[in-house]
């Protein structure tokens, strides 16, 4: 598997013209089916990334992460919030291949990828759509297949082509996790809207999303507490996954600043949605980018 991870933070005026570029990073990763790291390239370049080969996607990477590259999160860096994202979006990657093979199911059997989501393979109770009694679990606590998915246009607006940095897509077969976080000031308060998509190529040229959510928040007060949010949840694999939205006003009164930790330790099991939950901690960088605002 190759990834390739881009991410950067701008600016724009009141209008929405006058694009300043505050941040960019980028990665390539080389990893084994099981997401073990085999080879990393960063740019700008860190003398800290070798640490990371032989590193397998998960909790674990993120620990290391946080051991050896410290500084990453304190100055909440592009390349912080894209290396946190590679657990979970190369563990979702496969998924595109259920848009071009009946067989996808038995060919990530075959090279070990199912082992590596859930407690090796079992599902039960890991999220609200793999809550025990589910209609996405087998008999054996696997996920059941296939999965529900939807088509959806380009993100690109033509009218904003700056809104996006460059995408990578390559053909026939690939998987994009592309993430906006945009911030602005209404007096005192923080208004927020998250997107979140996973989608793939499919065979006709279009484009097929697993995962996609939007969520619209408002934080006060000098340490940003999350005063309101709303989940909308518009492509989801499963029946029950939308019933994690709700419980994200359990974060309703918690600092932005903690969501890294907090957003896990409150949203836990069949209370919260792997995805969803990547989307609240990605809030744990808003404190930082109100910063660039005042600038």
């Amino acid at each position: 598997m190759l990834m390739i991870g881009r991410a950067r933070d701008v600016l724009t005026g009141p209008d929405g013209g006058g694009l300043k570029l505050l941040g960019e990073d980028s990665f390539r990763i080389l990893a084994t089916s099981r997401r073990e790291i085999l080879e990393i390239a960063v740019e700008p370049q860190r003398p800290s990334i070798g640490a990371l080969i032989g590193a397998r996607g998960g909790g674990h990477l993120r620990a290391l992460l946080a051991e050896v590259m410290p500084e990453e999160r304190t100055n909440g860096s592009p390349l912080n919030l894209i290396l946190d994202d590679y657990s979970g979006a190369s563990l979702v990657a496969g998924w595109i291949w259920s848009q071009w093979t009946d067989a996808w199911a038995e060919r990530i059997a075959d090279n070990g990828a199912r082992s590596t989501a859930g407690r090796n393979g079992v599902m039960t109770d890991i999220c609200a759509g793999f809550a025990a009694g589910s209609t996405a679990l087998a008999e054996d606590g696997s996920s059941m297949h296939p999965q529900n998915s939807a088509e959806v246009v380009s993100l690109r607006n033509p009218d904003d082509p700056d809104g996006w940095h460059v995408f990578v897509d390559h053909e026939p077969v690939s998987f994009r996790r592309a993430r906006r976080i945009d911030i602005w000031r209404e007096g005192e308060d923080v208004q927020i809207e998250i997107g979140f998509q996973d989608s793939g190529i499919n065979p006709k040229g279009g484009r097929t999303a697993v995962h996609e959510y939007v969520v619209h928040a408002v934080a006060r007060g000098p340490d940003f507490a999350l005063a309101h949010v709303e989940v909308d949840p518009r492509v989801l694999p499963y029946r029950e996954c939308p019933n994690a939205a709700p419980n994200a006003e359990r974060m309703i009164g918690k600092r932005l600043s903690d969501f890294r930790r907090s957003v896990l330790d409150e949203l836990t099991g069949p209370l919260g949605c792997t995805h969803l939950n990547d989307v609240l901690r990605s809030m744990s960088e808003i404190p930082l980018l109100v910063a660039q605002l005042a600038k």
